[in-house]
């Protein structure tokens, strides 16, 4: 690993520190060190943006706690989650453009 993938590891640990701080007022105290190697397998697999818009995703989910290991485990979950709700939107996005054009036209 190195100093640079060290560093986007930790960060994102601290982001989850953050979030987590944020979400349910409680600081948790974790081995950032252990940590760090989980979260490094994470932006091995989705990339450091990916990683930790996934992060940021998962605290707006309506778990009822957000443990790390959960996260670290099921990150893949979160990203096919993601994905499809953003296929969703522009779907969704097409049909509203395809329907005012019907009426724009019929007016």
């Amino acid at each position: 690993m190195t100093k640079d993938d060290a560093s986007k590891a930790y960060s994102l640990v601290s982001l989850y520190l953050s979030l987590y701080k944020e979400k349910y007022n409680k600081i948790i105290v974790i081995n950032k060190h252990k940590e760090k190697w989980a979260m490094s397998d994470v932006v091995d697999s989705v990339g450091f943006d990916r990683a930790k818009e996934l992060l940021i995703y998962f605290f707006k989910t309506s778990r009822t706690s957000h443990q790390l290991q959960w996260f670290l485990y099921n990150f893949e979950r979160l990203d096919a989650s993601l994905n499809a709700a953003a296929q969703d939107e522009e779907k969704r996005k097409k049909m509203r453009e395809m329907t005012k054009r019907m009426v724009e036209e019929n007016e």
